[in-house]
């Protein structure tokens, strides 16, 4: 690959544009949106490619909805889904889905925790895949955090037939036309494991690659409390019983 300008030319003129949306799912991210948003526009633009990013604001509380409408008026590529209260993960994931409208569709979180300029690395796996999960290489979290991740990616690959090392990380890219074929319900955790889940049940094929993991700087992580976990434990067994019945 050729250098221009000191920085990576990460498209050759001789190849289509990739078409893909990014989208980063938010709760009181005021402090991270507006980075993450950046580095992920400068890996697009390397890309030159057909882009659009789409924040979702999940019930925010504290100032991220506002700096996400500010990051929107700045930049045509960018546009702002507003949840009019904390719906869940879940839901935030959906109306990202639904919203995206590139061929290629990829997902991370609004906390910074993992770098959007690993995301290019998964593209050529998109030639043989249909979905290119992601799984954290030394996982920036406390012990407990750590244990129940592994506990849970175990426990859903069993039920659902899978074999994927990091259910729950939140780097992964998908081709679009994937959502026009399954069925999305779950409003919290659960939600990825759904899709695949799903996806594997519709004959899509699923490849991994590890990203890295960051600390968290700013904000406060809401997946590990026990009021999710607990709700995702519950909903775990109706949706088995949910996709099993669906054939």
């Amino acid at each position: 690959m050729a250098e221009q300008g000191g920085r990576q030319d990460l498209q050759s003129d001789s190849t289509p544009p990739v078409s893909i949306t990014v989208f980063f799912p938010c709760y009181n991210e005021q402090n991270n949106v507006a980075g993450v948003v950046q580095r992920a526009v400068e890996v697009l633009e390397d890309l030159r490619a057909d882009y659009e990013i789409i924040i979702v604001n999940d019930g925010s509380v504290d100032n991220t909805g506002r700096v996400a409408d500010e990051i929107a008026a700045t930049n045509e590529r960018v546009r702002v889904i507003h949840h009019p209260r904390n719906l869940g993960y879940g839901a935030a994931l959906q109306s990202g889905f639904r919203a995206a409208t590139r061929e290629l569709v990829f997902y991370t979180d609004g906390d910074g925790q993992f770098d959007v300029k690993e995301m290019p690395l998964l593209l050529p796996l998109m030639a043989e895949y249909d979905i290119v999960s992601g799984y954290r290489m030394n996982r920036q979290d406390p012990p407990f955090r750590r244990l129940a991740g592994w506990l849970w990616t175990r426990m859903n690959d069993f039920l659902f037939a899978l074999d994927v090392r990091d259910m729950d990380c939140a780097f992964k890219l998908f081709k679009r036309a994937i959502f026009d074929h399954i069925t999305m319900e779950s409003q919290g955790a659960l939600i990825a494991t759904e899709i695949l889940a799903r996806a594997v049940r519709k004959g899509y094929k699923i490849t991994e690659r590890g990203v890295h993991h960051y600390p968290r700087t700013s904000g406060r992580p809401t997946g590990g409390s026990p009021r999710v976990v607990l709700r995702a434990f519950k909903e775990v067994i109706r949706l088995r019983g949910r996709i099993l019945s669906d054939g």
